[in-house]
């Protein structure tokens, strides 16, 4: 039976009967409670329908799923719906076996690219990427598509929450005000709040249940009603002020880790010019027991949130003449971190004698991180870019990666075997769990962008 289940008539309505919950101020946390979504004229057909099927929002569906909500997600790729309906999407193990229960009992989630059935759920959750263009610049096209589209579906009793990483009063922007337009009053017909995602792809130890979700409100019945949403399937929730601070929340944690990898990526430098390893010092810092926290340094960062997520607030802050030089310049060290890595690899080559022209050259792993699929935004790309510029005969392999597409249109298709290009130097930009790299070991020339094994091999380090 297809995962894929779309109606064509509404089904009979679920009924859920209103509960007790506590209400959660500002900076409290809030225990897991039963959800209160409050009266729904007419009632609806699902608890909850998530608006983007991708790697936050499948896990969040299924989380719910799990949880014994009724579920609608909506996706307007129908290639990504046939993903999940056949099992093939990239999930934790954990969430793969989700994924399947619900195929053998789809009521629990329907799937769908028919936005109108948005108006059979209780509540909205809207969860789609949003990216930074070639000139760093926020891409909101997606997100005021999926906003647009919750407002027109939107109907009184509806609970709205946008968890999509965004600039500060983006909920106000495109869901209140839109939804005041329409004559809907924020807090009275309809509930709208914002919850930043917290979800790290590929990482088993923070399940998705175990991380506290932070709640922003634009009344507090939107918060209240909110919280009682999350804490579904949630450990715990906490409230925040307004919708407001709750997006500047997810900005501050991103933009720490963002300053913290570029000073990591610093000390690399620092210590490779002064004999040092530097896993090597992080290692003796971080048995200091307060004041320090281990960032690492490595070949660049990938995905959707440190190297696109402070640019929403650089961009915002434009407007306002106001800098955050610390910002700035973690974002530009950042985004020059894979050229970096290829300047090193032309000097480890000069060292021995070669030049990057015609050198066989393997670019060893291609996700953003280790033991996921995910290429958005990966270093590797600009790393295997420049090298084919560069005059090198550059290929790369990765277990989990078939293909990339670079950001001149062309594709590049992977190696069966690491060692089918007989690479003189190999460049290691990711390694995934279980992945035997002894074959590395007979490279002539390896360069380990990500510093973890290059102490125990002798390898060249950035």
């Amino acid at each position: 039976m297809s995962l894929v289940e779309v109606r064509s008539e509404t089904s009979p309505s679920l009924a859920v009967e209103p509960a007790p919950v506590a209400v959660a101020s500002p900076s409290s946390s809030v225990a897991p409670v039963a959800p209160d979504l409050g009266a729904v004229e007419p009632p609806g057909t699902h608890d909850v329908a998530l608006v983007g099927l991708g790697y936050v929002g499948l896990p969040t569906a299924l989380a719910f799923a799990a949880a014994g909500r009724t579920v609608l997600g909506l996706d307007a790729s129908r290639a990504r719906l046939a993903a999940i309906a056949g099992g093939q999407a990239d999930l934790l193990e954990r969430d793969r076996g989700r994924l399947a229960d619900v195929t053998r009992h789809p009521a629990r989630l329907t799937t769908t690219d028919d936005p109108t059935l948005l108006r059979e759920a209780e509540a909205v959750i809207v969860c789609v990427p949003t990216p930074i263009d070639d000139h760093l610049v926020p891409d909101l096209a997606p997100l005021r598509a999926a906003c647009r589209t919750v407002v027109e579906q939107a109907r009184p009793g509806q609970l709205l929450v946008l968890t999509s990483t965004t600039y500060v009063g983006c909920t106000r922007d495109l869901l209140v005000e839109p939804l005041r337009a329409r004559g809907l009053d924020v807090g009275t017909d309809v509930f709208v709040a914002f919850s930043p995602e917290r979800i790290d792809p590929g990482n088993e130890a923070h399940l998705i249940e175990d991380v506290p979700r932070v709640v922003g409100g634009v009344t507090a019945e939107c918060t209240r009603r909110a919280c009682a949403l999350l804490g579904t399937y949630g450990a715990s929730t906490h409230a925040v002020a307004s919708p407001a601070a709750a997006e500047m929340v997810k900005l501050v944690e991103n933009t720490f880790r963002a300053v913290n990898i570029a000073l990591a990526n610093e000390f690399a430098d620092a210590c490779r010019v002064l004999g040092l390893s530097v896993m090597d010092v992080i290692a003796g810092a971080a048995t200091k027991p307060y004041g320090f926290m281990p960032f690492y340094p490595g070949p660049g960062v990938g995905g959707h949130c440190i190297p696109c997520d402070p640019h929403y607030l650089l961009w915002q802050l434009r407007r306002h003449r106001v800098r955050i030089p610390v910002t700035e310049q973690a974002m530009a060290s950042i985004a020059a971190r894979p050229r970096d890595v290829v300047d090193r690899a032309r000097t480890v080559l000069s060292d021995h004698g070669r030049g990057l022209p015609g050198t066989r050259v393997l670019v060893s792993g291609v996700a953003y991180k280790p033991d996921v699929q995910d290429v958005r935004e990966s270093p590797a790309l600009e790393i295997y870019a420049e090298l084919r510029d560069h005059g090198a005969d550059v290929a790369f392999y990765d277990p989990l990666v078939p293909s990339i597409r670079l950001a001149d249109g062309t594709t590049a298709y992977g190696l069966d075997s690491p060692t089918a290009h007989d690479p003189e130097l190999a460049v290691l930009v990711c390694h995934h769990a279980g992945e035997d790299l002894t074959w590395a070991t007979h490279v002539p020339l390896v360069l380990d962008a990500t510093f973890r094994l290059a102490s125990e091999h002798g390898w060249d380090t950035l």
